[in-house]
């Protein structure tokens, strides 16, 4: 065989196959892409119980994404406080014209009073400035943190109602309403804030959304959170308000372990702030003319302006180092 017979033999076998792979490729790719799609669309169990649970996961995680947004959104503004607010914070169903009513005559009342003891224009009307501007604010944040205390203290006890509700088959709404009713004050009133908002049509995870602007304590945002993400997300809502009332448990264990063990800072301090005005009534009391003459003469009085100055800086040190937040 020369090498021409043997050219027409290679080039005679290269037309055949190439003949059959165009048959034969249609039905080739077509097989490939029926595989393909079967292993798309008939995946195994596991794999399909993988993946819910996985796409289950990244939903819930951007749910506690939103609701942290959320959160630190009404921390920001918390700073942004009306007086209604205030108000409400203390417990006083009041007005805003009440309010600088009672302002105007408690600052004439001091005022007044300041003047009949003083017989000074200028005290009796700092003591109008402090009636009318000062004391009546601090009132305010006075009664506003007695009622977060009380609110804090009995927290804990309402959300066990609703955990022993859920658990017994009632609904989230009627527990709310439950401790509405029956709970002690404060907690009762803002749970009826809640349950008016409920039956105004607005849906229990935004209504109970507003009870940190009234109560403005991580305790509150913490119930606030955990209502959101259940609603949004699902969940066992027993278990995590269960949760949630063991930590504002062990948070108020831990809240009075630390008021005990600095007490006796605490009484240092105030010792120690207390005595220089205790050394100037006794000095005074045996040596009037002694003392006298911190206020009568000039170096006296600049030297008790800046030993008042003084004071103040140590207090406020004082009272930073022995201040505890939990």
């Amino acid at each position: 065989m020369n090498l021409h017979d043997l050219l027409v033999v290679l080039l005679a076998t290269v037309a055949a196959g190439a003949t059959a792979y165009a048959i034969l490729l249609p039905y080739l790719s077509a097989r490939g892409r029926v595989e393909e799609r079967q292993k798309i669309f008939v995946a195994p169990p596991a794999q399909r119980a993988l993946e819910r649970a996985q796409g289950s996961a990244s939903r819930r995680r951007e749910q506690i994404a939103q609701s942290l947004k959320e959160l630190e959104a009404r921390e920001k503004a918390k700073h942004k406080v009306s007086l209604e607010t205030r108000l409400a914070r203390a417990g006083l169903g009041w007005s805003k014209r009440r309010f600088y009513v009672f302002s105007a005559l408690l600052g004439f009342v001091a005022g007044l009073i300041l003047l009949v003891i003083s017989q000074n224009l200028l005290i009796a009307a700092s003591g109008f400035f402090v009636g009318l501007f000062g004391l009546p604010r601090w009132c305010l944040g006075f009664l506003a943190k007695r009622r977060i205390t009380r609110f804090i203290e009995e927290l804990p006890n309402a959300l066990d109602i609703i955990v022993r509700g859920i658990r017994a088959g009632l609904p989230v709404g009627d527990c709310i309403k439950i401790i509405a009713s029956e709970a002690s004050e404060p907690v009762r009133s803002e749970f009826r804030g809640i349950v008016e908002a409920q039956v105004l049509g607005m849906p229990i995870a935004e209504a109970v959304a507003r009870l940190p602007e009234r109560v403005p304590v991580a305790e509150a945002n913490f119930f606030a959170i955990v209502i959101a993400v259940q609603q949004q997300a699902g969940g066992n809502l027993s278990e995590a308000i269960g949760n949630l009332s063991r930590v504002l448990r062990e948070r108020r264990k831990m809240k009075g372990k630390i008021t005990a063990m600095s007490m006796e800072a605490k009484a240092s301090a105030s010792i120690i702030g207390a005595l220089p005005f205790v050394v100037a009534g006794l000095v005074y009391m045996t040596s009037p003319k002694y003392v006298a003459f911190l206020w009568t003469t000039h170096t006296g009085v600049i030297a008790l302006v800046l030993s008042g100055l003084w004071m103040l800086v140590g207090v406020f040190v004082m009272k930073k180092m022995i201040s505890f937040d939990i």
